[in-house]
């Protein structure tokens, strides 16, 4: 992660806060544009997450023809809980990998980056919790 302040919300108020470190995020000369980019990533799980990503797509692009043939609504609404399903899934995964690389390292790392990191793991709970 970049060290530029973020800005997070606490209680009522703003408060700026430093970015930590992340034990799986490169520069962003190195990264894409948002400066962060994985590197401790199980390999078995990235080619897991790539087919069920895949498997997803093809789940919208059933979807997309669903809608233009005026499928039952019932049926449509089936599928779709299936793609949230399987987007869960993924996510967990991705969860389970930050929780035990990012997470870990930052925890490693200190109090200040400990403190951080356990505001990123809160904020993205309550954030995917919808």
């Amino acid at each position: 992660m970049p060290t530029s302040p973020k800005t997070r919300s606490r209680s009522a108020t703003l408060m700026p806060v430093q970015a930590v470190g992340c034990g799986c995020a490169v520069p962003a000369d190195a990264a894409h544009e948002s400066g962060r980019k994985a590197v401790a990533v199980d390999a078995g799980a990235k080619e897991r997450n790539r087919k069920r990503l895949r498997r997803i797509e093809g789940q919208v692009r059933g979807l997309q023809k669903m809608v233009d043939d005026d499928r039952y609504c019932a049926d449509i609404l089936t599928q779709i809980a299936s793609v949230h399903e399987a987007l869960r899934s993924v996510g967990r995964e991705l969860m389970r990998n930050h929780l035990k690389h990012c997470a870990s390292a930052a925890i490693k790392r200190g109090p200040a980056e400990a403190e951080a990191m356990y505001d990123e793991l809160v904020e993205m709970m309550y954030r995917h919790s919808r």
